[in-house]
């Protein structure tokens, strides 16, 4: 075949032109052969072969929903595909895929070992295509049910272009009792205010009405009967949101409510979850225990939408998508859920937003928040130095060392017990302590065991920590009450002020509580205080208990199902109560200067304070107002970090101590420009960010205006970054195209079940996403949409629904085309050199002639070694002679070629 088949008509053209000017002899064998040559590498010529060999991929569906059925009839099909093979030169090559995809090697039907948690045919698809060899035709069968997780677009435009058929065959259960949310659609971005529809579709075996519950933010909104009729029920709900932020939707449905005897193939499938961003202008999220606070008025008056949080339990991350700045107004550590504290980082440094912690007993140090998320965020550092101490602290450490502490936790790449992270979190808390504090330690199972009696530190930190870290787990239970009891016991023969007690305990396995109440009344009448850190959540068994000892013993209760997070735990409680420290006598105030940017006039400074929260400046940050005393401790200081900004005002805004604070004057205008300043400037115009959640395939856009951002954009691209999880991660950069002028995009797949945050940034602006979440229930949803993309993507690919294995074996109608062009260049190379060195050197090849416009073949002469004699001189065809052609000195004339004329060789040699 020939690409470009009009160029073949340039030979007969060149024909004539020869035979109309003779002079350029194109009848010459060689340059005709050169003419055709040419003229063929013009027509682009290519062969196509077929290749006799071809490359059998076997995808296997290796998810939840198609496990079973695919392990149970795998060796069935295997006989099948190889007895059909046609010859020895086909390969058979086996892929399992589900979440992630794995090669089999040849003769190796290992146990599939990733994730079973999604269905990406796609991916597994474009593996295959990624190994198959270019010079062998390929074919792939898919062994599915048919419900992918994913989009198969991509993949079928690959198939097409590498024209690879791609077949399948369904795996079905033929169980039929199965009832699911098969849809579940809600936009994933509304305004403020503006209605929005929520779609559900349900499917079922059999006709009957099925309970349906909708809920938000785990809190129910809905519940509601469905009816199915032809075994599908669909239904709409409305709802509406004032507030910005993310909120999570989920359906769920109770068959077995509707009627205790009714058979559920795959409960899996019968609830599923959606995050929708609900935007809007500017907003604050004010977290405060003050009702009313100062705050809410001044806040109020700018420009920005408030947000208050009384209740800091009930915090959520989605709370921070829309939020310009967050403010801590005197809340602690421990009543703010772990998520959101881990979630606040990035959102300040990749996402741009404001931090503003504001004093108070339980704000900073004092608060617990020493060692926790958002320490190396702020601009002064919490941890009191041993000169500054006044009091001493008589300190009981009550570890759980039950059977359970035993068990291993993935400890940054090895494996680790519970009980190391307790003991590693006790020698922690000795670490933090002076040398005039007591400490005692004891590991409680059935009873309780010292490991350290009461004991002032001293100069034995070394020895007292290295006791610490060498508790063992020993079995059994932990007896609460007797761990307690035998605690108090020593703390009350102290002469120290402070007393307190940490009690670590498994929330799933904490027994015996005995009188506990008696003993924390008894407790609390001296003067000592207890906390709990709880191994677990507040559902499990013994939650309650634990939070009741907190309660009564007027401390504070840690949840943390992270193991992890248990030594900085222990290090957040030691610094709450025996290193940090509220300043209650009023204190007078020096300003710096230093706050011109964030306060653009003169700012005429309250001249004292009632009380503050003794800390330090931290080397980056820039001090307003520092105290008059012998600490210069910093009232007023700020930071920036990475995209956004952080601030602290170490002396309360409200409540106790700040009576001071708000009569003065300037109270109004300072808080004004302390919120301009930590909510940022506002995004430039000509930029935009659109995302969108399908199945599992996360898609991002970013538009810009080509006239503002082009010129920008050549000196820093705009970047990506994005954070699994809600916190306590790292970010990471994603790697995006620019799809068009003044268009990045980016698709990416996620984890069934997972959640992303991220950020666009551009310069020193970004534009937040997030949280966004993937389905739990993904692999159980069985859209039925993706099994009619399925069966399209295969008759686009010329592929078919296999149901008999033996006519696998189908080549595919195309095969490979061999290029001619190198070839052909090599060859007209090769003429062109032999037609000059035979030119030049006056050879004589046979050639075709044309006498009186007739073509005449000349018979073939050679060249006469010596001068010819007149005889032959006048048998040979006489030619003109050239301008420079002159006789010899004896008068003969010069030899001459068969075509007439005298090789530059022969008439070198004449003149001679």
């Amino acid at each position: 075949m020939f690409e470009r088949p009009e160029f073949l008509i340039l030979f007969p053209a060149l024909l004539v032109l020869g035979f109309v000017w003779k002079r350029l002899h194109l009848f010459q064998p060689l340059r005709l052969a050169i003419l055709a040559v040419l003229t063929l590498l013009l027509a682009n010529p290519r062969i196509t072969k077929q290749q006799k060999a071809l490359d059998f991929w076997v995808l296997l569906d290796r998810s939840e929903s198609t496990e079973d059925l695919v392990d149970q009839s795998l060796p069935e099909w295997t006989e099948l595909l190889e007895d059909s093979k046609p010859t020895r030169k086909d390969r058979l090559r086996y892929i399992d895929y589900a979440a992630e995809v794995i090669e089999q090697e040849q003769n190796d039907r290992a146990v599939y070992t990733g994730s079973r948690k999604l269905t990406r045919t796609g991916l597994a698809i474009q593996n295959a295509l990624a190994l198959a060899e270019s010079d062998r035709p390929s074919r792939v069968l898919v062994f599915s049910d048919g419900f992918a997780t994913e989009s198969l677009a991509s993949a079928t435009a690959k198939l097409k272009a590498q024209g690879v058929p791609l077949d399948y065959r369904l795996v079905r259960d033929e169980t039929a009792d199965d009832y699911s949310i098969s849809r579940f659609t809600i936009p994933s971005r509304a305004q403020t205010g503006e209605p929005f529809v929520i779609g559900i579709t349900v499917r079922g075996a059999e006709d009957r009405e099925i309970p349906l519950k909708i809920y938000r933010n785990d809190a129910l909104l809905s519940d509601t009967r469905v009816t199915l009729i032809n075994g599908v029920a669909k239904t709409e709900f409305t709802d509406r949101l004032a507030q910005t932020g993310s909120y999570q939707y989920r359906a769920e449905i109770v068959p077995a409510a509707a009627e205790p005897a009714i058979e559920d193939a795959h409960p899996g499938n019968n609830s599923t979850d959606r995050w929708i961003q609900i935007t809007g202008g500017p907003r604050v999220l004010l977290v405060t225990k003050y009702n009313p606070d100062p705050l809410e008025k001044v806040l109020a008056n700018q420009s920005y939408s408030l947000e208050v949080v009384r209740d800091s339990s009930k915090l959520r991350v989605g709370q921070l998508a829309g939020a310009k700045a967050v403010i801590f107004n005197n809340v602690p550590a421990f009543e703010i859920p772990g998520d959101f504290l881990d979630a606040i980082p990035f959102y300040v440094e990749e996402q741009g937003g404001g931090f503003l912690m504001a004093g108070g007993k339980q704000s900073f140090g004092s608060g617990g928040y020493y060692q926790s998320a958002i320490d190396d965020l702020l601009p002064i550092s919490m941890e009191l130095k041993n000169e500054h101490r006044k009091l001493a602290v008589a300190m009981a450490v009550v570890i759980d060392r039950s059977g359970s502490m035993s068990m291993t936790v993935n400890g940054g790449g090895k494996p680790i017990t519970k009980m190391q992270l307790a003991n590693n979190g006790t020698a922690e808390a000795i670490k933090l302590l002076g040398a005039m504090d007591e400490i005692a330690i004891l590991a409680v199972d059935s009873e309780p065991h010292n490991i350290v009696k009461l004991t002032q530190i001293g100069n034995k930190k070394n020895d007292l920590m290295g006791k610490a870290r060498r508790m063992q787990s020993q079995g059994g239970g932990i007896y609460v009450y007797r761990g307690l009891k035998a605690a108090w016991d020593q703390l009350k023969k102290s002469k120290v002020g402070t007393k307190h007690i940490i009690l670590f305990s498994d929330a799933a396995d904490s027994e015996e509580p005995g009188d506990y109440k008696n003993l924390l009344k008894e407790m609390d009448a001296a003067g000592a205080t207890v906390s709990v850190i709880g191994l677990g959540s507040k559902t499990d068994p013994d939650a309650r208990l634990l939070e009741d000892i907190a309660k009564l013993g007027n401390g504070r209760m840690f949840f943390t199902d992270r193991p992890l997070s248990i030594p900085k735990l222990f290090a957040q409680e030691t610094v709450t109560i025996a290193r940090s420290a509220f300043l209650t006598d009023p204190i007078k105030t020096q300003p710096t200067g230093r706050g011109a940017e964030i306060f653009q006039r003169q700012v005429n400074w309250l001249p004292a304070v009632d009380g503050y929260n003794l800390s330090y400046a931290r080397p980056d940050a820039t001090t307003s107002l520092v105290a008059q005393d012998e600490y210069l401790a910093p009232l007023v200081a700020h930071a920036r970090r990475g995209l956004g900004r952080t601030m602290a005002i170490s002396f309360p805004l409200g409540g106790e101590f700040s009576q001071r604070t708000r009569d003065w004057d300037g109270y109004g205008n300072f808080l004004q420009s302390v919120g301009n300043w930590i909510a940022g400037d506002a995004i430039p115009p000509g930029l935009g960010m659109r995302n969108r959640l399908e199945g599992t395939t996360l898609t991002l856009d970013l538009l810009y205006d080509l006239d503002e951002w082009t010129e920008r954009f050549s000196q820093s691209p705009p970047t990506i970054k994005m954070l699994d999880g809600y916190g306590g991660g790292e970010p990471y950069e994603v790697t995006w195209k620019r799809l068009a002028p003044g268009h990045f995009t980016l698709t990416r797949e996620l984890e069934e079940g997972s959640v992303v945050r991220g950020s666009i940034q551009a310069g020193r602006h970004a534009l937040p996403f997030g949280p966004l979440a993937v389905g739990s229930s993904t692999e159980w949803t069985f859209d039925a949409d993706r099994l009619a993309e399925l069966r399209a993507a295969s008759a686009a690919t010329g592929g078919r629904e296999l149901i008999d294995l033996s006519k696998a074996w189908l080549r595919p109608p195309a095969s490979y085309a061999t290029d001619l062009r190198i070839p052909l260049i090599v060859i007209a190379l090769l003429l062109m050199l032999l037609d000059a060195l035979i030119s030049r050197m006056g050879w004589t090849l046979p050639q075709f002639a044309l006498p009186q416009g007739k073509v005449v073949k000349t018979r073939e002469v050679t060249q006469a070694s010596t001068t010819p004699t007149s005889e032959s001189a006048s048998a040979k065809p006489t030619s003109r002679p050239l301008p420079d052609e002159t006789s010899s000195s004896t008068g003969a004339p010069p030899p001459t070629s068969p075509t007439g004329r005298t090789s530059r060789f022969d008439r070198a040699k004449r003149r001679k």
